[in-house]
């Protein structure tokens, strides 16, 4: 105990010079505590007021994450900031991707008392509202975990967030065992990644990617164990990302659970997941002499299997929200390739891709929302003849899937056209052959796709049917919601550099 003593100043000193790099989180800690404390002292008669706190909250992080960008230039600090004892790691590309998830929850806040199965709850969605808030907190830390402790807490702490979404409307038996099956294969993943950090502890020593002895010390353990090791450490991360093999938990969690708490799963822990794998995969990128584990063939190998997994699977769904669920691990395996050029080029296309996937996604989901509202309709078959009865949300609808797809003039198009071009340009200097089945997997997945999301279309616009349910829900803030999503949608792919400004 005394041999501790002459560091408690200096550590003292770490944490209030950390505090400042900090302030996002700490306002994100009160907008928690404020959201709840509304919701105890108002009850259900709370909503709307910890609706209207949480999204002004939200504003007001996203305007400290700007603030974070001066103060590492004002700081001197322009190649990132290390905190509360190297366990964060804040830089521009945090930044960035902290700036986009808060960005996409402020949005999907809005969307929450859009579903009306979801609104329907007895408990109301007061305390849905805090758990949001407290997921965005995790995935915060996810951005800037750069310690292996940090790490696996950053990742229960969003997987903790996720069960209670998920099980939310848990008096529904599909629901209750959506949430049931994720809290097993969450549990499961997380006690492999934990094994393999330990594993890690104990060849290298320390638990610090950046410093200590962790990387010169796997150098001389045994090179199968230590694959063995981040093996172990990928499939945790991979079960945010949803990558195969760890994807199996997708399709039944994200059909069984509230449409907007599907939106949520499938954009804001997969963006945190991509920013945390950049994080785990730097340290061994730019060590001289690291020899060992070969990140880039095992990712390559991932993506190509992954695109090649989730989009085949989702030609053969048939419930709208199963397919998306498909699609989205496609989507997972093609930023990979741009994730294993391992270049800030390759980066910024990760980022300015999953800012436009989020987007898409969620708008394709609000408007899942909306014919499910409107007429019950939850299978592709069942949207047939709704288009010209519902044409507003049908032409939307056609847009974001036009966007996931990567069809110009879409974000999406520019999305998939830098990422290729993140590949290529690597490609053209080493000629790796990996790299070079990454783009043409990439390319005829793309078209795959295109079997799939049309299948929408076609029924919304080509196909008749004789019966249509009345509609008992118009849900016009879904449609003018839908409307706002495909203008920016068409504006991004136009003008990309209105995104690219921002960030």
């Amino acid at each position: 105990m005394h041999s501790l003593i002459p560091f408690i100043p200096g550590s003292i000193n770490d944490t209030l010079s950390s505090i400042p790099f900090f302030l996002p989180e700490i306002y994100l800690t009160v907008l928690f505590i404020l959201v709840l404390v509304t919701d105890l002292l108002f009850g259900r008669n709370s909503e709307k007021l910890c609706r209207i706190i949480a999204f002004a909250g939200l504003l007001l992080v996203i305007q400290r994450d700007y603030q974070q960008i001066s103060l590492l230039f004002v700081s001197g600090r322009v190649n990132g900031q290390f905190l509360f004892g190297e366990m964060l790691l804040l830089n521009r590309v945090a930044i960035n991707f902290k700036l986009i998830i808060d960005a996409l929850a402020a949005i999907m806040v809005l969307c929450f008392e859009w579903d009306n199965r979801l609104k329907a709850h007895r408990k109301g969605l007061s305390d849905l509202y805090s758990i949001a808030i407290g997921s965005v907190l995790a995935v915060h830390l996810m951005t800037m975990a750069v310690n292996l402790l940090s790490i696996y807490l950053a990742i229960e702490m969003v997987s903790i967030a996720s069960y209670l979404m998920v099980a939310y409307r848990s008096e529904t038996r599909f629901s209750a065992e959506a949430g049931l099956k994720y809290v097993l294969f969450g549990a499961a993943s997380s006690a492999i990644m934990l094994y393999g950090i330990s594993l890690l502890y104990g060849f290298g020593g320390s638990l610090n990617l950046f410093s200590g002895n962790l990387l010169p010390g796997l150098m001389q353990a045994n090179p199968l164990a230590v694959a063995l090791a981040l093996g172990l450490v990928l499939i945790g991360i991979g079960f945010k990302l949803s990558f195969v093999p760890v994807h199996f938990w997708v399709p039944d969690v994200y059909e069984g659970a509230p449409t907007p708490v599907t939106a949520w799963l499938s954009t804001l822990p997969k963006i945190a997941a991509f920013a945390l794998l950049i994080n785990f995969l730097r340290p061994f990128i730019y060590f001289e002499k690291w020899n060992g584990f070969d990140f880039k063939l095992v990712l390559s190998i991932i993506g190509i299997i992954t695109m090649i997994a989730g989009n085949f699977a989702a030609v053969l769904q048939k419930n709208v929200k199963r397919m998306l669920a498909y699609s989205s691990i496609g989507h997972t395996g093609f930023a990979l390739m741009a994730v294993v050029t391992y270049n800030s080029t390759g980066v910024a296309a990760v980022i300015f891709y999953l800012a436009v996937y989020g987007l898409a996604n969620i708008g394709a989901l609000a408007l899942a929302t909306y014919f499910a509202n409107a007429l019950d309709a939850d299978d592709i078959s069942s949207y047939k003849g709704l288009g010209l009865k519902h044409p507003a949300a049908s032409i939307c609808f056609v847009i974001v899937l036009i966007s996931l797809t990567g069809l110009p003039v879409s974000a999406g198009f520019t999305g998939k056209v830098f990422v290729f071009s993140s590949v290529y340009s690597v490609y053209q200097h080493d000629h790796n052959i990996w790299l070079l089945l990454l783009m043409i997997t990439g390319a005829l997945t793309t078209v795959v796709s295109l079997f799939y999301y049309i299948k929408i279309p076609l029924n919304l616009f080509l196909k008749r049917t004789e019966i249509l349910k009345n509609t008992f829900t118009k849900s016009q803030n879904v449609v003018v919601f839908g409307v706002f999503i495909s203008v920016l949608i068409i504006l991004l792919g136009i003008w990309p550099q209105m995104l690219s400004d921002l960030l």
